[in-house]
C-alpha cells in the first residue's frame, strides 16, 4: 500500500501534458500496489504567494500567532503533512518562460520551512528533513531542452532538483516531454516517447 501525492501545476488545464503523464504514473502507482492519491491541483486552487503572516507567524510561538498567522502558517502546514504523509510524490511541472510555473513556486515557498522541512547541521550546512521518498517528475516542454544548444536554457529541471534536494527529497526521476512545437509529426513522436518512458517507470517500480 502507497500514500501517493500528486501535485500538478499547468495552466493549460486538460490539454497539459505535465498533468496527463504525472496522472498516469500516480494512477498507475495506485492500480499496481494499491493505497490512495491525493491530488494537489494547484491550478484549479491556487496558493497565495507568501506574504508577511507566513514570514512572520512561521517563526512566531502558535500561542503567541495573529488570526492571519494562523492560517498563513496553517496553509502552509497542511501542504508540508501531505508531503510527509506520502510515500511517493509526482510532480507534474509545464515550462513557463523556461522555468517552472508561479502556480508551483508558491507551493515550493510554502513548503520549504526551517527547521520544519530543512534544518542547518553543526557547521552550519543545510540538510533536508523529508527523506525517504520517491519522486516523479514530469516536464512538458514546447523545445527541447534536454539536449542541445536549448539545454542551457533549461531553468526548469535543475531547478526542481534543488529545491526537491534541499528539503530531503533526493530519490528523483524525471520524465520529459518535449518537442511538441515542432508540428503534428513531431508531437506525435514526442508524446509516443513520454509514453514509453511511463510505462518504463512503472515496470521498473513493479
Amino acid at each position: 500500500m502507497s500514500n501517493i501525492l500528486l501535485v500538478t501545476s499547468s495552466p493549460r488545464g486538460a490539454e497539459s501534458l505535465s498533468t496527463r503523464f504525472a496522472t498516469e504514473i500516480a494512477e498507475g502507482f495506485k492500480v499496481r500496489f494499491g493505497g490512495t492519491v491525493l491530488t494537489r491541483d494547484l491550478t484549479a486552487n491556487p496558493l497565495p504567494h507568501i506574504g508577511q503572516a507566513y514570514i512572520q507567524g512561521r517563526v512566531a510561538a502558535p500561542e503567541a500567532r495573529t488570526p492571519e498567522q494562523l492560517k498563513a502558517v496553517g496553509l502552509a502546514q497542511e501542504l508540508v503533512d501531505e508531503v510527509k504523509a506520502a510515500d511517493v510524490i509526482v510532480l507534474g511541472s509545464g515550462m513557463i518562460n523556461f522555468g517552472l510555473s508561479s502556480q508551483l513556486k508558491a507551493w515550493f515557498d510554502h513548503i520549504t520551512w526551517p527547521r520544519v522541512t530543512f534544518d542547518y547541521n553543526e557547521v552550519g550546512r543545510p540538510q533536508g528533513l523529508l527523506t525517504g521518498k520517491k519522486v516523479y517528475v514530469v516536464t512538458a516542454a514546447g523545445g527541447v531542452f534536454s539536449e542541445g544548444d536549448w539545454a542551457a536554457f533549461d531553468f526548469q529541471t535543475g531547478y526542481l532538483r534543488h529545491l526537491l534536494g534541499f528539503i530531503g527529497l533526493t530519490d528523483i526521476e524525471i520524465v520529459r516531454v518535449e518537442g511538441t512545437v515542432f508540428g503534428p509529426e513531431a508531437a506525435k513522436a514526442a508524446i509516443a516517447a513520454t509514453e514509453a518512458q511511463v510505462r518504463s517507470v512503472l515496470e521498473k517500480a513493479a
